[in-house]
């Protein structure tokens, strides 16, 4: 299970077979999971007197890949992990690492090599023992090159994984790599009896979901709803609190406030909630509370395509942006102008050198130094709702300065499409969150900045001298064992994708939930998209 230094970059069309109908933009943003879904469910069975039953209403479609190993669907991932568990899994807000399917934490976590215990007793959903060769099935396809989705986060550091005995097993590591602790939750342990038999991995991408987890799926409907109960033989650490749930994939905004609201609301909590519509949920009597973490628009040049080519245009139109009125306007004060790549509440944060403030000055004086005049650009943009009202902003600022600018939100999935037929494209915003995976800085920018990786081959930068230096101090980062001096050179590349402005953060925002609080308690709301209710309680 030895994996080889270099490994063949995912193609788009692998990356939207593993993410589902939204293409490459399915984890990234707080929205984009549902842009292919269809109708939703409209009832509840049972929603409204039966106790023993928390309806949800998730803002995403339900009808992309559920293979853990492959999937960046919201409404998937969050159901992922009431289903399965990895060998350590974290909190969904606080995401402190915790043992699940392993029986401890590893005592020194710089250590090059770490061996887990499985935990006694654990069983699979069809009621089969949880095994070690389990453990080998799922880290065998995770580290074979280009195969899964989550590879990435893995192939550098994680060498192999043996097989102590019948009860334990060992992680070799490339090089000590302490953020693997909380990495591993992403590594969701699955049956090597269920997936590995002929069309195993094809019926996981299709909704089929057996885990060892507290929750089991009983039914999958998909552009509708699934449901789930609670998993009696499960003897984890987070054990279940509701007897059944069934979750409604309801992808239009008004549909799912109107399930949530009103005297005859069949719905205890709904994620994704809409920016205009929180003060009537909560006059309602409802909690409606937000978190912020990576969920984020931002904006890729096509540098092949002049003048983008040129860091001074593309800094001009970051700073042309008024960025406080899209703020107030477009995100009803639900989000902050971008002073990093990272959000500012990401442990690794530091404002950035270069911080691009509104200021069209600036922005007109770059563009001359660029020798560029008479510029007109078409921003193709995805068609998420937020997305769409910020859209505007950046349209009259650039007209502001000069710059006429033509509006395209179009279906996410067209317009990726379109960019894969099209060499010539100029400037695209859309949105992210890789926080469904992790908040570590090294997995959010190796998302976005990976040599030869999708989002580089759009932006055409990655054979620049600049993404060269970019990609050295990333690996540097990752290597290097001192804390502090890793901290430093992830602030060193921070910058360096900063001042560059290929593909960059325009706006960090919050995402909201709103639940029932006479019916449901035990609720965190979380600033990457879907639900975890694994401590709620149904009253």
């Amino acid at each position: 299970m030895s994996v080889p230094e270099s490994r063949p970059a995912l193609s788009r069309r692998d990356f939207l077979r593993y993410s589902g109908l939204v293409g490459v933009a399915a984890t990234i943003g707080s929205t984009l999971s549902a842009c292919g879904s269809g109708p939703a469910s409209t009832s509840s069975v049972g929603a409204g007197g039966d106790k023993d039953l928390l309806t949800a209403v998730i803002g995403y479609g339900n009808d992309q890949s559920w293979d853990p190993t492959q999937t960046a669907s919201a409404f998937t991932m969050a159901a992922n992990n009431h289903i399965y568990e990895g060998l350590v899994d974290t909190d969904p807000v606080t995401r402190e690492p915790y043992p699940a399917l392993a029986t401890a934490l590893p005592a020194d976590p710089a250590a090059t090599s770490w061996k887990f215990s499985l935990r006694p007793g654990a069983k699979w959903h069809d009621g089969q023992p949880v095994t070690v060769d389990d453990v080998l099935f799922t880290f065998e396809r995770i580290l074979e090159p280009g195969k899964t989705l989550v590879n990435s986060f893995f192939a550098a550091w994680l060498k192999e994984v043996r097989k102590v005995d019948d009860s334990n097993v060992e992680l070799v590591f490339n090089f000590p790599f302490p953020d693997a602790l909380r990495r591993l939750t992403i590594a969701k342990i699955m049956p090597k009896h269920v997936y590995g038999q002929p069309g195993g991995w094809d019926a996981a991408k299709g909704g089929k979901a057996i885990g060892s987890g507290p929750y089991r799926q009983t039914a999958h409907n998909p552009k509708s709803n699934t449901t789930f109960e609670a998993f009696a033989d499960y003897n984890g650490p987070r054990k279940p609190l509701v007897k059944k749930m069934n979750w409604l994939s309801i992808v239009d905004a008004a549909a799912r406030v109107a399930k949530i609201s009103g005297g005859h609301a069949e719905a205890q909590i709904a994620d994704n909630i809409p920016y205009a519509n929180i003060e009537q949920l909560k006059g309602s009597g409802l909690t409606v509370e937000g978190a912020r973490g990576m969920n984020h628009m931002f904006l890729m040049f096509n540098t092949a395509n002049k003048p983008f080519d040129d860091v001074r245009v593309r800094q001009a139109l970051l700073y042309a942006i008024d960025t406080p009125t899209m703020v107030d306007v477009a995100l009803k004060g639900h989000g902050t102008p971008a002073t990093s790549f990272l959000n500012d509440q990401n442990p690794s944060y530091a404002k950035a050198r270069t911080v691009y403030g509104y200021d069209p000055e600036k922005a007109k004086q770059l563009l001359a130094a660029a020798g560029v005049g008479n510029l007109s650009i078409t921003l193709m943009a995805v068609n998420v709702s937020w997305i769409v009202d910020c859209l505007p902003t950046i349209a009259n600022s650039w007209n502001a300065i000069g710059v006429k600018t033509t509006l395209q939100p179009q279906d996410t999935s067209a317009l990726f499409t379109k960019m894969d037929q099209s060499q010539d494209y100029q400037v695209v915003a859309a949105a992210s969150n890789p926080n469904q995976f992790g908040i570590d800085a090294d997995l959010i920018l190796r998302y976005n900045y990976t040599r030869g990786g999708t989002w580089m081959k759009y932006t055409k930068w990655d054979a620049s001298a600049e993404a060269n230096q970019l990609f050295q101090l990333m690996d540097q980062a990752t290597r290097e064992p001192d804390q502090a001096r890793k901290l430093a050179l992830t602030h060193q590349y921070l910058d360096l994708v900063a001042e560059q402005a290929v593909l960059y953060p325009v706006v960090h925002t919050e995402l909201m939930t709103a639940w029932d609080p006479k019916k449901l308690s035990g609720v965190r709301a979380q600033g990457y998209p879907g639900i975890n209710v694994l401590q709620a309680k149904r009253g």
